[in-house]
């Protein structure tokens, strides 16, 4: 009985790790000459956020998000027609300077983004508006793919 309980905990932990990895092991889908295949800016945005969170691997959190986070960041940033960054700044924060670096840190580790595809570019360019949910530890998800938070 014992040995069937942890057989059953075991398989459900992998079950569990394999859905929270899918948040770094989604390519963003792109033509050979590295333009974005969304064609709407949510869908761009999805696929921002799973670019950002597969270069800053190390500072994303994998689960479910704690039920009182750490910090929430709104970032706003700018890409232009190639994938360029063009700016970034703080929207909205708790005023946590380490989370704050570590949002923008993040996006710019991150560039060059994959190109917007050109039906999606306003006067030339994309502006993005993500969260960044913070876990007291530091690490991040962002709002676009997080897993829903704990209940307290």
């Amino acid at each position: 009985m014992i040995k069937k309980r942890i057989t059953l905990c075991a398989l459900a932990l992998l079950l569990a790790g394999c859905g929270a990895r899918s948040l770094l092991d989604k390519p963003a889908e792109t033509t050979p000459d590295g333009t974005s295949t969304a064609d709407s800016i949510s869908e761009y945005q999805l696929a921002l956020a799973h670019r950002i969170t597969q270069v800053n691997s190390t500072k994303v959190y994998i689960g479910r998000p704690q039920a009182l986070l750490r910090s929430v960041v709104v970032v706003k940033y700018v890409v232009d027609a190639n994938g360029s960054l063009l700016r970034s700044e703080i929207m909205r924060s708790n005023r946590d300077r380490v989370t704050e670096t570590t949002a923008l840190t993040s996006v710019r580790n991150t560039a060059p983004f994959p190109k917007p595809a050109p039906a999606l570019l306003r006067h030339g360019r994309v502006e993005v508006i993500e969260t960044w949910l913070f876990n007291k530890d530091g690490r991040f998800q962002l709002r676009t793919i997080a897993e829903p938070q704990m209940d307290e």
